[in-house]
């Protein structure tokens, strides 16, 4: 798939191309420079460090079903990171994550980017519906969901779990 990038009225999303995942976390100029933009000083956040290994063995093709970097176009900055655990299932279903960095969060930078990636998601032709899973106790992530579009779906090894289905 090469460069897969996504524009957005404040953001840029681009999927993290394996290179940049390998520099990460210890060759942040180097990951800098294979993202193409600066990194915001406390990116990546740590849940994200556990992912950065299967990314960087990742196929140019396989790269979308993993981690994209949100850049906030106006300081060119990455910001935060939204993804996807691989690629879908037999069922057509994929799962959604992200984290954005402190200083950025509660300014619909995580609404803006997951309703562009699900958007980018629902339309590739075999996914069928996206998940995602936040802690009951996260309001912030509930409120990103529920905006987005997702319905809850129940609960899964103690966490509420979301669905979004194509119109």
């Amino acid at each position: 798939m090469g460069d897969v990038s996504i524009r957005t009225a404040r953001l840029t999303l681009r999927a993290l191309a394996a290179a940049a995942a390998q520099a990460l976390p210890g060759d942040r100029d180097g990951a800098a420079r294979q993202i193409g933009s600066a990194l915001a000083a406390d990116w990546p956040q740590s849940d994200l460090l556990d992912v950065l290994p299967m990314q960087a063995t990742s196929t140019s093709a396989g790269e979308p079903y993993g981690v994209w970097v949100i850049i906030d176009d106006v300081s060119d900055t990455v910001i935060g990171d939204v993804g996807f655990m691989g690629p879908p299932g037999e069922d057509g279903t994929i799962e959604i994550g992200y984290s954005v960095t402190p200083g950025y969060r509660r300014r619909g930078v995580a609404t803006e980017a997951v309703r562009a990636l699900a958007r980018w998601g629902l339309n590739q032709p075999a996914v069928r519906g996206i998940v995602a899973h936040c802690e009951p106790d996260n309001a912030p992530s509930v409120g990103v969901l529920t905006r987005v579009g997702f319905v809850r779906d129940g609960v899964e090894n103690g966490q509420l779990r979301w669905r979004l289905t194509g119109a």
